[in-house]
């Protein structure tokens, strides 16, 4: 077995664990969680000691990661980013320092990022890493992994109520404390100090409580001071955000609802009783889990909100989510011709933010001008040119795609495309206009001669029944129309149809009236 210990930087911070909603733990701190959940994506066991330690067992998973070397390397890396994130440093720490305590020369273990954490243990048990990594937090030099022995007793949690005793006797280290009698041991000091020695020397197996994930991502935090505003909220739900990414990391899935919840810490203000709570919702077109745009896009639908009541108590629910798309690598390296970046999940967009895409963008503008400021076209599945597409929403309907305008067709768009759609016209008037008619041809800026169709459109059938099976004669959605391009010298090409009656009017002469031309498109 391979065990890899790393410490907490966030061991001081006090928060109710996410699960279920059925219940909290005040022990352990929510960002402390986070680091678990975070390591997940290594291997599935996964502990955390005494609250100042994530360990991980890697011996079944290493393989899977290129080796044991090159996965060290890759949890270290992964770790100093996460660390840097939360904290939010922006100094570079000291210089990398292994459990031995000794910068890693070449050859040992690659080149580290700036944030990489200073110290990390390793070792055949749990207990030996978490040791070797208590001697690196302290500055002290470590012996090698061969010399598990010589590791001094402080460093086990179960001998320190024992180590002043244990000294005066002149036993300092493990394999002193190995060397003594083991009944006369067990009497003074109790069996479970022998038992936990033989688990960090490896001679017994040992017992861990492996780090799960919640089914449900429901996180309750209390606020370290009132929140009087949007920004002091923010400051709070950032961190709570960085639970969550860390969770969705594990899932691998991506957020497309959440919503943040707050309790008021007045019940009324000026004798008006005041709601217990207040709650925003934030909806993303595509699945993420990119932390800076979630934080981004509930930063501006705070800035629309008033708070009630200054607020005590904050709850992150994560409401919708999804799997999120794997891009498989390219077989070229990055920079060659057709190569791509492994690591690049976005690229430049129209606001000139390097790797934020459009429908991010256009969800941060919905977010702070409202909705239906920002409107996108929306393709309808109809054959009527003018309701062939919509301006809707565009945080709410970009990229989704065609519907049907048969409300019989539950809403599936139907699987083919017009033959004709290459050639509509580019602009299309709305509503179209009546021409004149002059010896049964139509006029528009003079006789308009007639150079292709007709083609027949008969749609929006699906709207006029009036029994269930025969057309109303009368209706404004239905469309009985002949389409023809014509053309003349001062109008150019243009887009006319004549309108046809029912077939139920057409057999009846006292129904009867002359066909009407319309315009409806115009060609460049």
């Amino acid at each position: 077995m391979h065990w890899i210990a790393l410490p907490l930087p966030w061991s001081d911070e006090p928060a109710a664990l996410p699960g279920t909603g059925m219940g909290t733990d005040k022990s352990a701190g929510a960002l402390q969680a986070a680091a678990g959940w975070w390591a997940l994506r290594f291997t599935p066991r996964v502990a955390l000691a005494d609250g100042e330690a994530v360990l991980l067992e890697v011996s079944t998973t290493e393989r899977l990661w290129g080796g044991r070397e090159a996965l060290q390397t890759l949890v270290l890396q992964a770790w100093a980013e996460a660390a840097a994130r939360c904290e939010g440093e922006g100094a570079a720490p000291p210089r990398v320092r292994s459990a031995e305590g000794l910068t890693p020369s070449r050859g040992q273990t690659p080149a580290l990022p700036l944030h990489a954490p200073t110290v990390w243990g390793t070792g055949p048990t749990a207990l030996v890493a978490h040791a070797r990594l208590r001697m690196a937090l302290a500055g002290r030099p470590c012996p090698p992994q061969s010399w598990v022995e010589s590791l001094p007793l402080h460093t086990l949690t179960a001998l320190r109520p024992h180590v002043a005793s244990l000294e005066r006797m002149g036993c300092r280290t493990w394999g002193a404390l190995r060397a003594l009698p083991r009944a006369g041991v067990a009497r003074r000091l109790g069996a479970g100090v022998l038992q936990v020695l033989d688990q960090a020397l490896g001679d017994a197996p040992e017992a861990h409580a492996w780090l799960q994930l919640p089914e449900q991502f429901v996180l309750t935090t209390e606020l370290p001071a009132l929140a009087a505003s949007a920004d002091a909220l923010l400051w709070s739900a950032s961190r709570s955000l960085t639970v969550l990414q860390a969770w969705l990391q594990v899932r691998q899935q991506g957020v497309l609802a959440l919503e943040l919840s707050w309790r008021h810490d007045l019940r009324r203000i000026d004798g008006v009783v005041l709601p217990p709570t207040q709650a925003l919702q934030v909806r993303t077109a595509q699945a993420t889990h990119d932390l800076a745009h979630l934080r981004r896009l509930l930063a501006e639908n705070l800035a629309r909100t008033k708070l009630a009541a200054p607020v005590h108590q904050i709850t992150l629910r994560l409401l919708e989510s999804a799997p999120l798309p794997h891009r498989s690598a390219s077989l070229l390296p990055p920079g060659e011709v057709g190569g791509r970046d492994p690591a690049s999940h976005g690229s430049a967009d129209m606001a000139g933010t390097p790797g934020e895409a459009l429908h991010q963008l256009l969800e941060r503008l919905s977010a702070r001008l409202g909705a239906d400021h920002v409107v996108a076209p929306v393709l309808l599945a109809d054959l009527r040119p003018e309701r062939m597409q919509q301006w809707r929403p565009a945080a709410e309907w970009l990229g989704t795609p065609a519907r049907s305008a048969d409300p019989h067709a539950g809403g599936r768009a139907p699987q083919f495309i017009a033959p004709d759609a290459p050639l509509l016209p580019t602009w299309l008037l709305n509503p179209p206009r009546q021409l004149a008619v002059q010896g049964n041809r139509p006029c528009h800026h003079g006789l308009l001669r007639l150079l292709a169709g007709p083609h027949r459109l008969e749609a929006g059938w699906w709207s006029a029944m009036d029994d269930g099976v025969n057309p109303a004669p009368h209706c404004a959605d239905l469309a009985l129309r002949d389409y023809f391009v014509a053309y003349n010298d001062v109008a150019g090409l243009v887009w006319v149809f004549r309108e046809r009656l029912p077939a139920a009017l057409e057999c009846s002469p006292a129904m009867a009236r002359p066909h009407r031309w319309f315009l409806h498109g115009i060609f460049g």
